[in-house]
């Protein structure tokens, strides 16, 4: 398996290789098992006897000399048979004298169904971690605790270690949530629409196997196709990117993520414009983006989109075709299909005569095909037909919607049989509920992705396709500029640091944007108001003068800055104002001086910032600057490092793009610049870890080729 060097450790190898007995085990101990019906420990044995499990099966039960009909044992290390698997569900209070025997019988795989552990406080804690060192000692691997189980469908092994209600369909979608409810809604969801299952993994508190290294299991399975994902948390964010770059990059596997947390209430407001900015599911959401994964809003949508991937082939463009008995629908899918990225496609002249010819007058031969409403199984079999061989057409949907003279169940197996053997995708919807449940049952059966609403039909073929366009551009390697000086900016840092300093004065962060290039205007100090005058008329005016402190982190709320300052007189009067607000409100700060930059007035205003996240390190954000960054939140995020298609798609993934780009005929800007200086800005934070939060705001772009500067800039030590 190949992957990232920071996963190779050996927690990490013994995982790889535990987690084969774990779905492929050829003998299972349920370990804490009991004969009261009803119960979690009597069921899992169950389930697992009422799969049909292809393996041997060991109850485990002091009290219990048999459960249904199997001999039980009293203890696990009594079985005179090598185990792969056990299954815990003992109370939390006892699970590690089941598990320290499950070491001694040389058990390397285990799942930890009990609750009461981390989940209940410091206590539950503590349990947690004792399983753990046992697991570390022992070379085992566990999933859990707290956890619904593992199923895996193979009909090689049929097995259901779960305490779910039913044993899913075989599938190619391979579904691991951190949430063992939710695990068994999403059966019962699925169950409904013949939607199947490779691998179904509930993992708990993942107190020893992750998400992670689930995501590389499946990554190599074959079984699975489509990978579904449930988190409450994202402990480790920066490998669960790599995972999965890995897998889309080397396998073309689709992850497609469910993330609960979206808001944050009472949320305290950060230091800076970008700390207050960039909430979790901000970056979760840039972070999920970056690396591949399609985040869903809820599971409707996740199946969606999955059923599209598991049942039908990537379409190679955007270009659709509508064949429709119903002029509305036509028009709503038409609609909706455009505002989601997809084109209707234009029919050669074979496919134009081909309808002409055997559709009826009154039908629409133009894309969306409308085959009017009387159309029986052979006219849809036609334009279909019709649709699937002209090689402008990528993709065919198909609208149903039930008339009175609608053979729904034909016209069903109709397009089952069509689409056989076509390398492109189809997908369906048949519109109503009562009515067409017999024909969209004979389309699930078949593996034809249906969609109740035309709109969700088109999102999830939208998402499907970028997902291919976009799939091997993850792989590009971010820019390595070689004229940076690491230990200048680093030396500034920690000279700070030994200071007790919190956050960087503008002159020293100028110092450290400087020594990577970035564009900033370099200052003079002023430490009286004779010197002001003089480094003002060097500079050049007009010129902007800022108090310069070490204490003084936000300059504008104590009125220590003033801008425009064009002449000596307003010099001198600036100096004097700055220094005496400064002291009046701040009398414990020490006051270094004036800090005097030249002024650069023409130009719009960005900003460009570092948050360093507690899971996915250091993001970058760009964004509208100056007054506006509150105001509009117009802001987008990248994980560093940033490459150069990825700082591309930051700035167009924001509406100040418009400005920037000319809109209705205005002035261009150098946008080229602006991603010039996000690539900096993020190898500056994977080099420089000392730095907790950075803005750049405003960012003065000039015109198209003229570059752009650092009008001010603030660092946060951390």
């Amino acid at each position: 398996m190949d992957t990232r060097s920071c996963l190779l450790t050996p927690r990490f190898t013994i995982h790889r290789n535990n987690l084969e007995k774990l779905f492929y085990p050829r003998s299972v101990a349920v370990v804490g098992t009991n004969n009261i019906k009803g119960t979690v420990p009597y069921d899992i044995l169950f389930n697992i006897l009422k799969a049909e499990f292809r393996g041997i099966l060991f109850p485990v039960s002091p009290g219990e000399k048999s459960i249904c009909s199997v001999r039980a044992y009293k203890y696990v290390i009594d079985i005179d048979h090598p185990v792969d698997l056990a299954i815990l569900v003992f109370p939390a209070q006892v699970c590690h004298l089941a598990m320290e025997q499950c070491g001694q019988k040389g058990i390397k795989a285990v799942v930890i169904i009990s609750a009461g552990f981390k989940e209940t406080g410091e206590k539950g804690w503590e349990r947690e971690m004792q399983l753990r060192e046992i697991a570390v000692k022992y070379d085992m691997s566990f999933i859990g605790p707290n956890c619904l189980g593992v199923i895996n469908t193979d009909p090689a092994v049929n097995l259901n270690a779960s305490f779910a209600r039913r044993m899913p369909e075989e599938g190619s979608i391979g579904f691991l949530s951190q949430s063992g409810a939710l695990c068994t809604a999403v059966l019962d969801y699925a169950r409904a629409k013949h939607i199947g299952f490779s691998k179904f993994i509930s993992f708990g508190n993942k107190a020893d196997i992750s998400e992670i290294d689930l995501l590389y299991y499946l990554k190599d399975d074959e079984k699975t196709k489509v990978i579904l994902l449930y988190l409450e948390e994202v402990s480790d964010g920066q490998g669960l990117m790599q995972a999965a770059q890995d897998i889309i990059v080397d396998t073309g596997k689709p992850i497609l993520i469910l993330k609960s947390g979206r808001t944050e209430a009472g949320a305290t407001a950060a230091a800076s414009h970008t700390g207050s900015l960039a909430g979790s599911d901000e970056i979760c959401n840039a972070a999920f983006r970056q690396a591949g994964i399609i985040r869903c809003g809820n599971i409707e949508e996740m199946f969606n989109i999955a059923i599209a991937f598991a049942y039908q082939p990537l379409p190679k463009s955007g270009r659709i075709a509508i064949v429709t008995n119903a002029g509305g629908p036509g028009v709503l899918t038409t609609d909706a299909a455009i505002m989601e990225g997809l084109e209707l496609a234009s029919f050669n002249e074979e496919t134009t005569q081909l309808y002409k010819k055997y559709l009826p007058a009154t039908a629409n031969i133009k894309n969306p095909v409308d085959v009017i409403g009387d159309a029986k199984a052979d006219r849809y079999n036609l334009a279909i037909s019709g649709a699937i061989c002209d090689p402008g057409v990528d993709g065919i949907f198909v609208i149903l919607t039930p008339q009175s003279m609608t053979n729904i169940d034909a016209i069903a197996n109709e397009i089952v049989q069509v689409t056989n053997g076509y390398n492109k995708p189809v997908y369906a919807s048949f519109m109503g509920e009562a009515d067409v449940r017999s024909g969209v049952d004979i389309l699930q059966r078949n593996k034809i992705p249906h969609y109740i609403l035309p709109e969700s039909m088109c999102r999830s073929f939208a998402r499907v396709y970028r997902f291919g366009s976009e799939r091997h551009e993850r792989n590009t390697k971010p820019k390595d500029f070689k004229d940076v000086n690491k230990e200048a900016a680093r030396a500034v840092l920690l000279d700070s640091l030994n200071q007790g300093l919190t956050f960087l004065s503008e002159d020293k962060a100028v110092k450290v944007l400087g020594a990577y290039h970035l564009p900033v205007l370099q200052g003079k100090i002023a430490t009286t108001p004779a010197q002001a005058m003089a480094l003002a008329a060097e500079i050049g005016f007009p010129v902007a003068m800022k108090v310069l402190s070490d204490e003084i982190f936000h300059k504008s709320d104590i009125k220590g800055v003033v801008l425009n300052v064009t002449n000596v007189g307003e010099a001198d009067k600036a100096f004097r104002a700055i220094i005496h607000q400064a002291s009046a409100l701040m009398p414990n700060a020490r006051i270094r001086g004036v800090y005097i930059t030249r002024m650069v007035n023409s130009g719009q205003e960005v900003i460009l910032g570092i948050k360093r996240d507690p899971s996915f390190g250091a993001v970058i954000m760009f964004g509208l600057g100056g007054i506006f960054v509150e105001l509009y939140r117009d802001v987008s995020f990248g994980v560093a490092p940033v490459n150069e298609s990825l700082a591309e798609s930051m700035i167009h993934g924001t509406k100040a793009y418009g400005l920037l780009n000319g809109a209705r005929g205005t002035t261009k800007f150098d946008t080229t610049g602006i991603k010039t200086c996000i690539m900096r800005l993020s190898q500056l934070a994977v080099d420089l870890p000392q730095i907790k939060e950075l803005d750049i705001n405003p960012l003065i772009v000039l015109q198209e080729g003229s570059g752009c500067f650092v009008a001010d800039a603030k660092i946060v030590l951390g």
